[in-house]
């Protein structure tokens, strides 16, 4: 697809437990939004999480991967970067309205050459007039920029049930604890307690979609209580496991 046909042009697509879309970038804008199932979107600058019935935001040329680990469903937006007043180049995670969640629908339902100048084009400029408007979510972990620092938090992406102690990971890699908690933080902007804390949460996303459990969840992730693992997704995602769950079956 050499140009988009239209400023909004949209695809519905299913990806098995496991796909992986390897690094790629476009000239456009990218929305995601996942109808069923968990997203992963990794870029150099973080991992972005997309739960069901949450969207992603790829600004163009942004280079990234997706990952799913349960059948997924997803609707994917190419956007004309003019028409999308987003700054900076950073992708997001957005919480997507009941009204944008109609508008998804229709708009994906469009002709690939609807008319720009007819009802169909008004529809499109009322979508991505919504779009900017989203609130964004807290369901992004920023990765550090130092390799050694990198390649962990990689690995720790890879088996978040990774439970060393601070100390053991800075030896491992041949820095000091005080070092490891300086650089990160500068790098990241915030602690290597509060990443790990965050990467447990983002992850029980997926159990909690799998399971709807949210007891099991709480102790697949490592947390001693219930009432600690609540309090710390309500504190993360502004919603507690409960609400996330709900919000599944509307």
């Amino acid at each position: 697809m050499e140009g988009l046909p239209r400023p909004v042009y949209a695809r519905v697509k299913s990806l098995p437990s496991g796909a992986r879309k390897p690094w790629h970038a476009h000239p456009w804008g990218q929305l995601t939004y996942a109808i069923k199932g968990v997203l992963m979107v990794r870029t150099l600058q973080g991992t972005f999480l997309t739960p069901p019935q949450w969207a992603v935001w790829i600004p163009p040329g942004v280079e990234h991967e997706v990952i799913t680990s349960v059948r997924t469903e997803r609707r994917n937006f190419f956007i004309e970067p003019e028409r999308v007043d987003f700054a900076g180049p950073a992708c997001r995670v957005l919480e997507v309205t009941p009204f944008m969640r109609e508008l998804i629908r229709v708009v994906a339902a469009l002709p690939v050459e609807y008319d720009e100048a007819g009802p169909d084009g008004r529809l499109a400029q009322v979508f991505l007039d919504q779009l900017v408007r989203l609130p964004e979510a807290g369901f992004s972990l920023p990765m550090p920029t130092t390799p050694a620092l990198l390649d962990t938090c990689a690995e720790l992406l890879r088996r978040p049930d990774d439970h060393r102690a601070v100390g053991d990971i800075a030896r491992a890699i041949g820095m000091s604890e005080r070092t490891l908690a300086r650089v990160f933080l500068r790098e990241t902007g915030i602690s290597f307690r509060d990443w790990r804390v965050r990467l447990k949460l983002m992850m029980s996303i997926e159990t909690l979609e799998e399971s709807r459990n949210v007891t099991r969840t709480a102790f697949d992730c490592g947390y001693d209580s219930l009432s600690a693992f609540i309090a710390a997704y309500k504190r993360q995602f502004g919603q507690t496991p409960g609400e996330f769950l709900k919000s599944l079956e509307q």
